[in-house]
């Protein structure tokens, strides 16, 4: 700096520059005394020493070619003195702060932005989960005041329709006191499980099927078997399997008294009296064909099979 100031105030004829370059020169100087701090420090804290000061100052000036007049050194080092060309910070306060704030506005304006974005987001996902509960809460509403009473009422109707024995009627009727119950203490999951039953015991209710006793060649239509508790006793089993009148053959679930173990099965072992075993054995024995296959006729209308010969009650998978 000091040599383009500096430069700048000389000229060919030695004209005296306008007042601004020597500010500019006066200011050189005391970027020169910066510059060299360790001199200024040292001459400056001694009192007397300027004209020792201004010579250093003097022949690094002439050592770059320039001719700075006593003047400007003796005003350069008044400066440095009065801290004159000093940046000094403002002190701490709310125009200092303001100001920072100013200048740093275009950062803080960025993250104003960010912030606002995120502020509309979260804003908008607020609205839009509060919407969706809404909507949620208003379903379920309708689901528990209207859609659920007209289905549990209509099916409750049809299945009451088809029963046509007490126990039947008794069963469709317990099952729509479930559901009305569920509905009063707003349970929706019980009663759609009580619709799901009721339709369920109408489609049963509408089934018709023979239980006949299985009598194919090359396939067993009894077994006896020996329980393990007691192996003094028998427990006689006829082969049967659930015929339509179209001729389906119909799978149910069946629990093996057994194992315990449930099964979806479309042939399975119904206990019986050993009389009834020994009945059915001679009428095949007999001749091969046995003339009495029906072990029980499932009515429309019926929740059970009406059978036809006595049995024990117990039903097995496996043997």
């Amino acid at each position: 700096m000091a040599e383009t100031t500096a430069a700048a105030t000389s000229s060919p004829s030695g004209a005296k520059g306008p007042a601004l370059d020597e500010l500019m020169l006066a200011m050189d100087v005391v970027d020169t005394l910066r510059h060299q701090e360790d001199v200024a420090l040292r001459e400056l804290a001694q009192e007397g020493r300027d004209d020792v000061l201004k010579e250093r100052l003097r022949r690094i000036y002439e050592s770059q070619g320039l001719t700075v007049s006593d003047r400007i050194l003796d005003e350069g080092i008044k400066a440095l003195k009065e801290s004159r060309f000093t940046y000094e910070q403002t002190p701490p306060g709310l125009s200092r702060t303001l100001a920072g704030l100013w200048v740093r506005r275009g950062a803080f304006g960025k993250a104003l932005v960010v912030l606002v974005m995120l502020a509309v987001a979260w804003i908008g996902w607020s609205v839009w989960q509060q919407t969706v509960a809404e909507r949620t809460a208003e379903a379920a509403r309708i689901e528990l005041t209207e859609t659920l009473p007209r289905q549990i009422a209509a099916a409750g109707q049809a299945a009451l329709a088809e029963a046509r024995t007490d126990d039947a009627r008794e069963r469709v009727e317990q099952l729509q006191s479930d559901a009305s119950a569920a509905l009063a203490r707003s349970d929706a999951e019980a009663a759609r499980v009580a619709l799901a039953d009721l339709d369920r015991v109408r489609g049963d209710l509408m089934r018709v099927y023979e239980l006949r006793i299985v009598s194919r060649p090359g396939e067993q239509s009894g077994i006896f078997r020996i329980p393990d508790v007691n192996s003094g006793a028998r427990n006689y089993y006829l082969i049967v399997e659930a015929v339509t009148p179209d001729g389906q053959l119909l799978s149910f679930p069946i629990r093996s008294e057994e194992n315990g173990q449930t099964k979806t099965v479309s042939k399975w072992g119904v206990r019986v009296p050993q009389q009834t075993y020994e009945a059915v054995r001679r009428d095949k024995t007999d001749d091969g064909i046995l003339q009495g296959e029906v072990l029980a006729t499932k009515p429309r209308g019926a929740l059970e099979p009406v059978f036809s010969m006595a049995v024990s009650g117990g039903e097995i998978t496996e043997w």
